[in-house]
């Protein structure tokens, strides 16, 4: 039985923790420009029908999804002598990520409908395959770097601030810098120029940060090498569903992953559709927008450290549970906002509360159930004396993508539904009540089945240790905890 070597033994230094976490502030660049702008540009800026961008993105983040998998598989029997197993992809999937997302924001509004609808299904198509190149060796990396249970977590929290970073840059500094308010258009969200210029600066900032995390990290290339044994993975279609039917099995990892799921459903209704509900039902400016997002992003970023703190007092199952009851808790609120709109609308001192509930309630979901990832490979490799990374990782954001498809589904026909019309001002009462319902009440429920989930997770500090103890010592199939 193989063991970890350098990596094993000391602590990762601080400063490559944050090169290796400064790599998903291009992941949360790219999901928040597309996450947050793409459903309210294509119906608004573009005009293109809700149920049929609804559609494109759904069936987009589907092919997104299934990919996953498949490159995690790739990732793991990579066996490059200069680029290991990761890092060829994170050059590869950033520029690559960088140059459709420039493109898909200077599509222009005037020409044909078929045009401009065949030119997002294909740049999105284009910015999903290539997030997938990037976004799942790049994820597998973050577990292969320590085998210390806390570490996993402190690693995975600077990971988070970065995403976070790159989430509020795109939202807050986007809202305050490229929708800027003008005479022609007092919501500067309707400003078709701004777009191009968020295209640009955003793209340039997912390469330049990738590159950043790649010169970083790759000095643990041979490191790696030497700790992870290859030979006996190879590129086989037999092989690759053997992997997948071993991954579905593993309970640890269905608890993990379908919490996760439905956490991201919560999260996609309200980045995709918060949009347009904070325009249209709560007539808040761009300006005001910012503010309240800025606040929900800067109480996640600064609640990490505690967050940090509480899996390592409470260990990681409880303190995720806690993270979903405080995101509930927010999300009723917001609900109850809806309810009293008339009071609400025009003023975003009455999303404060909110704001830092939810910012606060959500950090901890954000890293903890990647560092739980990384325990349940632990668990896998005693059981099978190999480590899949890339295939666990490729699994577990096939599972955030799909869920994210559903969702975009979903709001793209509810949209269509409670007729919101991109060409009027002010819409139907009942189109900006329900859309702010789905928020609010859609979220919670969602969050109610990710608590459900997550109960099913089993391991802990202790169960770890003994894992990686066992395997250590080259035990074989461990009946510490069953898969």
């Amino acid at each position: 039985m193989r063991k970890y070597k350098s990596i094993q033994k000391k602590l990762i230094p601080m400063k490559d923790k944050i090169g290796y976490g400064s790599g998903n502030f291009s992941t949360g660049v790219i999901n928040q420009v597309v996450g947050t702008y793409l459903v309210f540009y294509c119906t608004a800026i573009l005009g293109i029908p809700g149920s049929l961008i609804g559609t494109a993105l759904s069936l987009s983040i589907i092919w997104d999804a299934i990919t996953d998998p498949f490159m995690g598989y790739f990732s793991d029997i990579t066996k490059s002598k200069r680029f290991g197993r990761r890092h060829q992809y994170i050059l590869i999937g950033s520029i690559g990520m960088a140059l459709a997302n420039f493109f898909l924001w200077n599509i222009d509004p005037d020409i044909p409908m078929g045009y401009k609808f065949a030119s997002i299904v294909a740049l999105i198509l284009l910015i999903k395959t290539f997030s997938t190149v990037y976004v799942t060796p790049y994820t597998a990396l973050g577990a292969e770097l320590s085998k210390d249970y806390d570490e996993r977590t402190e690693i995975q929290s600077v990971k988070t601030v970065f995403f976070l970073l790159g989430l509020a840059f795109v939202s807050v500094f986007g809202m305050y810098v490229f929708f800027k308010p003008s005479p022609q258009f007092p919501s500067g969200q309707l400003n078709p120029i701004s777009y191009k210029a968020m295209g640009g600066i955003s793209s340039l900032i997912i390469i330049a940060f990738a590159m950043f995390c790649y010169f970083t990290t790759k000095k643990y290339i041979p490191v790696l090498k030497e700790n992870i044994q290859t030979d006996s993975l190879k590129l086989s279609i037999k092989e690759l569903f053997v992997e997948f039917r071993r991954i579905f099995l593993n309970a640890d990892f269905r608890a993990v992953s379908f919490s996760y799921m439905f956490n991201n459903i919560a999260s996609a209704l309200i980045a995709n559709m918060g949009l347009h509900v904070f325009t249209y039902t709560f007539f808040l400016t761009s300006q005001q927008i910012a503010i309240v997002v800025g606040v929900q992003f800067a109480v996640s970023i600064f609640a990490q450290p505690v967050w940090y703190k509480i899996s390592e007092k409470f260990d990681k199952k409880p303190s995720m549970m806690f993270g979903i009851l405080i995101s509930i808790a927010s999300c009723l609120l917001f609900a109850f906002l809806v309810s009293i709109r008339e009071e609400a609308r025009g003023s975003a001192l009455y999303f404060i509360p909110f704001a830092m509930l939810a910012g606060f309630g959500t950090s901890g979901l954000y890293t903890i159930p990647l560092s739980m990832m990384a325990d349940v490979i632990d668990l896998d490799e005693l059981n099978t004396g190999k480590r899949s990374e890339g295939s666990y990782y490729g699994f577990l954001t096939m599972f955030y993508k799909l869920s994210q498809s559903i969702t975009l589904f979903a709001i793209g026909w509810i949209l269509d539904l409670v007729r919101f019309d991109p060409d009027l001002d002010f819409q139907l009462e009942s189109t900006v009540v329900i859309i702010g319902l789905v928020i609010g009440v859609g979220s919670a429920i969602s969050f109610v089945a990710s608590l459900i989930s997550i109960k099913g997770y089993g391991l802990d500090k202790s169960t770890v240790k003994e894992i990686q103890k066992a395997a250590a010592i080259g035990g074989g199939r461990s009946d510490i905890r069953k898969s």
